[in-house]
């Protein structure tokens, strides 16, 4: 979800509803008001689907890291060319 481009669509979306709003009711204050309320819940479902988003991501990241923990906890280091495999096993970035 990249924000300019979504605010950008919500202004799009909003100046759309605000014009059939006012065909619709040829009233200057309800299309105010209702396209007030409209932004308000646009902008909810926005940070909504951002917090599921990180949510998922979450959830994907635990997932992964109590499964690494599990493959990794019952075995031994093995050496290959002379590297245990225990380096490759790293959970957080490395840094030289």
């Amino acid at each position: 979800m990249y924000a300019p481009r979504v605010f950008i669509s919500m202004l799009g979306t909003l100046i759309v509803f605000a014009v059939a709003t006012y065909f619709l009711t040829d009233s200057l204050w309800t299309t105010f008001i209702e396209t007030i309320i409209c932004a308000v819940l646009l902008q909810t479902g926005y940070f909504l689907g951002v917090l599921y988003l990180v949510w998922k991501e979450r959830k994907s990241r635990h997932a992964l890291l109590s499964e690494d923990s599990v493959l990794t906890s019952g075995q031994e280091d093995t050496k290959i060319g002379g590297l245990s495999t225990s380096n490759f096993k790293r959970s957080e970035p490395f840094n030289p």
